[in-house]
């Protein structure tokens, strides 16, 4: 993703992701956005204290607030799942509509689908119409979707209405982060871009407030249903970005919109010529993709980035998630059940908060390698604690204790696994491959999220609660060993010596 075409797959590649110091769940999991992922045309968006003079920055502040109130609203989509129950038992009782443990699993995991089918479509999209407009367009789906959920009479129309709601989504988790990074300057790029992340977990955790509140799943549908409405009316108001305005062609755009983010004590003219040199090297320098995709480093890099995207999902954080609720009751908690998952969420936005401080100051390796052993672990201790709840007495007093592994696993997600897979995408692949390495490894992350999203229940019922804790252990044991043996260190190296340390094996 860094041709800067911005076509299907350069801005597929940004899918789940945010800014370089920020993890992306993606509930799709987690990811983030660095300016090597954003293309070198943002990669010339020079410090504002430069040579192109001092830049207001409020302005631009007020654009990425602005854009990553959709990340709320995605957010919400993600956790409405919780709140449902044991089984989708509140939904049952909230709309007299029959539905089985089966069809609650489809309900819960369908937005999944829903975000993998968009991480194309909503390249092409945003390359013809805008970042702006394509965002605002995505209101539709979202009330649509809404609308199908809070006037349901059948699990079909749960189906439709998820669905859809993921599709939206998904394109929030590729528009938002591309916009953000587009109309920032160097020095704030980070901070912008770790809003999406934050916003998602801040959705995702009102999502489990106002459910465990209101006790009406309808009611928190149509609170939901709010948030998008909100979006586009504060979002309205914002600038397109300068850099799809010069890819149109309209310099007269472009300079609107930057002298609307920067200010006019800013040299407008300065930057708009960095952002033509960059397109045009960009231009020139493009290669075959096929002659590309036969070298040792690519072919490499194609196996890491698509393993740490199945241990990302494997682990399976998405169940924990959209489960969160579900868990605590199985677990025979002490803790109310929608009480606790509100705990798991405040954990996972704090600790979202300070992994944007410490994640860009360690190495990538490190950090993987701290997060999937501390991952195996807590899977691991949940398989026992469900083992002995079941057939022992051994934590008879202590019902409270699932609580613990499940927030010191979703800390170390969100520091390590959760969002470098995301960063080292566009750190392993030369500019011709990675839109096609981005959207493809975005589109199997969501496959993959489905596939435990909607199997959880399954293999809850083939092998119990501890089995299931044990299979994502054994996920993790494996990922530590794939880690350990094939994922090199990137941070702090060029392009150049990753490739060449690549294609050394």
């Amino acid at each position: 993703m860094t041709d800067y075409t911005w076509d299907a797959e350069n801005a597929a590649a940004t899918c789940s992701t945010t800014d370089e110091s920020t993890p992306l769940l993606s509930a799709g999991g987690q990811g983030n956005m660095t300016e090597e992922k954003i293309g070198i045309s943002q990669q010339t968006l020079v410090s504002s204290n430069g040579q192109f003079g001092k830049a207001r920055r409020l302005p631009q502040y007020l654009a990425g607030i602005a854009a990553t109130l959709g990340a709320v609203a995605a957010g919400m989509v993600l956790g409405w799942s919780s709140p449902a129950g044991e089984n989708g038992v509140n939904l049952i009782r909230n709309y007299g509509i029959p539905i089985s443990a089966e069809e609650f699993s489809w309900v819960g995991s369908l937005a999944t689908l829903g975000a993998g089918a968009i991480c194309i479509p909503i390249g092409v999209l945003a390359d013809l119409i805008g970042r702006k407009t394509s965002m605002l367009l995505m209101v539709v789906p979202f009330t649509v979707g809404w609308l199908l959920i809070i006037f349901s009479n059948s699990v079909a129309m749960f189906y439709a209405g998820r669905f859809i709601l993921g599709i939206s989504s998904g394109a929030f988790c590729v528009a938002a982060p591309l916009y953000t990074a587009e109309i920032s300057e160097s020095e704030i790029r980070g901070t912008l871009g770790s809003y999406f992340q934050l916003m998602l977990t801040i959705g995702i955790l009102a999502a489990y407030l106002l459910g465990n509140f209101l006790d009406n799943m309808m009611h928190l549908s149509i609170i939901s249903a709010i948030v998008p409405l909100i979006f586009f009316a504060v979002f309205f108001f914002m600038p397109e970005t300068p850099v799809y305005y010069l890819k149109k062609g309209n310099e007269d755009g472009a300079r609107k919109s930057l002298i609307r983010l920067r200010g006019d004590q800013y040299n407008i003219e300065g930057e708009l010529q960095a952002h033509r040199q960059a397109l045009e090297e960009s231009s020139r320098s493009n290669i075959s993709l096929k002659a590309a995709i036969r070298s040792r480093a690519v072919q490499k890099g194609f196996v890491i980035a698509y393993g740490l995207m199945l241990f990302q999902q494997m682990s399976g954080v998405n169940s924990i998630i959209f489960y969160a609720s579900d868990i605590f009751t199985k677990a025979g908690s002490s803790i109310e059940a929608n009480e606790a998952a509100i705990i798991v969420g405040a954990v996972q936005v704090v600790s979202v908060f300070f992994g944007t401080l410490v994640i860009d100051r360690l190495g990538r390796r490190i950090l993987l390698l701290a997060s999937i052993v501390v991952m195996f672990l807590m899977t691991l201790l949940l398989g026992v604690y469900f083992y002995c709840s079941k057939y022992t007495h051994a934590f008879d007093d202590l019902k409270w204790f699932a609580l613990i592994p499940l927030c010191i696993f979703l800390i170390l997600f969100s520091f390590g696994f959760g969002p470098i897979p995301w960063m080292m995408m566009p750190e392993l692949f030369a500019p011709e491959v990675k839109g096609v390495a981005g959207s493809s490894a975005c589109l199997f992350n969501w496959l993959m999220a489905f596939v435990v999203t909607k199997f959880y229940s399954n293999m809850t019922e083939a092998v119990d609660s501890y089995g299931t804790f044990w299979i994502f252990s054994g996920f993790c044991a494996v990922g530590i060993v794939f880690v350990h043996f094939l994922v090199p260190e990137t941070k702090g190296k060029t392009l150049d010596q990753i490739q060449r340390e690549l294609n050394r094996g």
